[in-house]
């Protein structure tokens, strides 16, 4: 199929701000913690799709209205980023408000949808980099996309310094609760990170994560390479073909990571051996609360050959011998002020496990969205696969199948969805 050029469809883009409904206060700020800090070159990008009836009776108004609401209880979304005297960032608490785009597209949503084009959906969620003029850098960004057929599409483009895509998903939601009147009570208020000052690290070097060069008050990694992103479903019955190549019981997410180093392995000239894997603490999270802090980062190294390597081989290497390295990324981060700056997706060849976010609990109209996705923008050469929750259907719920989101530079695209159809039928 051609590409279509993406001025021809969509058209008229008007732009608005909104705040808390009421003001903060006086020189409330919110400090960033070390988890934070090493995230913000990174940016979150959400796609939420909704049919007509959805949105039916819906205007921007309805859809803005309830955010005044939202932003009362995060009110740090609306700040902007200040710099303490030693040079930490922190977010003043000004109330400067979350941008809101609204555009139109010439196109029916099932239509845009089945020709499977992410470039294309690139262009439904705003350009975010925070800087170089920080204090004027809004920190979220929500595009309203309306189709021919009457359907939307919601897109959030979220700095990642704010919280993780549980935080941003968790938020979205909140936003459909207040907008139906089915929130029962806000959660509580934001929490100050505790700060602990640590003892210098005996870690030699930190594999998970990448340190760069400074790049000041421009929050954006250079990039070597054009970065490609695509996106493919794992049903269920691909799920029992690919357990079945794997003697020993794994979950799910430690089956598409198996399954996607290996391919990976094979299509690159330098074996990808070490892999960063990136999931939620699930006995200290928070809900409701924004934070990077229940991300817990941990480094996978084989030293054998991935690519002639058993699946089960692989899938035990990564349930025992994974090592934590958050301890030793907060000492670092800390000792330097949080001035350092890192890339964690891509400094190696990452997998973040998202299969338990929220993506579809967000309703409009008591509907959930056709479909649902999130990107990442900042990500370095090595790659990061994204493993989400699939649309929901009448299966049981572990059984569901996955969104694999997949960035990788673009050399690779190609070689890896062939690798992936000849080896597992997967297109």
């Amino acid at each position: 199929m051609d590409s279509i050029n993406i001025e021809s469809i969509l058209h008229s883009k008007l732009l608005s701000s909104v705040v808390p409904a009421r003001v903060t206060g006086q020189n409330v700020v919110q400090e960033l913690s070390d988890m934070d800090l090493l995230m913000k070159l990174h940016y979150l990008k959400g796609y939420y799709f909704f049919k007509s009836s959805s949105v039916q009776g819906l205007t921007i108004f309805d859809l803005k209205k309830p955010m005044f609401t939202l932003l009362d209880h995060y009110f740090m979304v609306s700040g902007r980023i200040r710099k303490f005297g030693s040079g930490r960032p922190y977010i003043k608490c000004n109330d400067s408000g979350v941008r809101i785009v609204e555009a139109w597209c010439n196109m029916n949503l099932e239509k845009f949808l089945e020709m499977k084009d992410y470039s294309l959906h690139e262009h439904l969620v705003p350009n975010q980099v925070l800087g170089p003029e920080l204090a004027f850098s809004p920190l979220v960004l929500i595009q309203f996309t309306w189709f021919t057929c009457g359907g939307i599409s919601v897109g959030l483009s979220w700095a990642h310094v704010l919280g993780d895509a549980f935080s941003a998903s968790n938020f979205m939601k909140m936003w459909g609760q207040i907008m139906a009147g089915s929130l029962q009570g806000l959660p509580k208020s934001q929490a100050k990170p505790q700060y602990t000052k640590n003892k210098p690290s005996t870690a030699n070097e930190l594999l998970s994560v990448k340190r760069i060069g400074h790049v000041g008050d421009y929050w954006i990694p250079a990039k070597d390479w054009n970065m490609e992103t695509f996106t493919f479903q794992i049903t269920p019955s691909q799920f029992n073909n690919l357990e079945s190549k794997i003697s020993s019981h794994v979950s799910p997410f430690e089956a598409l990571v198996v399954m996607i180093w290996q391919c990976i392995a094979k299509i690159r000239i330098l074996e990808t051996r070490t892999v960063t894997i990136c999931r939620r603490d699930s006995e200290n999270k928070k809900d409701g609360i924004l934070s990077n802090r229940n991300q817990m980062l941990s480094v996978v190294k084989a030293d054998f050959s991935v690519e002639d390597a058993d699946l089960t081989e692989l899938a035990a290497l990564i349930i025992n011998q994974s090592v934590d390295e958050n301890s030793e990324i907060e000492e670092y981060v800390e000792r330097n002020q949080g001035k350092s700056d890192f890339v964690v997706y891509g400094a190696n060849l990452t997998f973040v496990d998202l299969a338990d976010s929220e993506l579809y609990e967000l309703e409009l109209n008591g509907e959930k969205p056709v479909f649902a996705n999130y990107t990442v923008d900042g990500a370095g050469n090595g790659g990061v696969v994204l493993v989400l929750p699939g649309p929901k259907n009448t299966e049981e719920e572990y059984h569901r199948g996955r969104t694999l989101t997949v960035i990788l530079p673009e050399y690779d695209v190609t070689s890896l969805r062939n690798e992936l159809e000849r080896e597992f039928n997967i297109v």
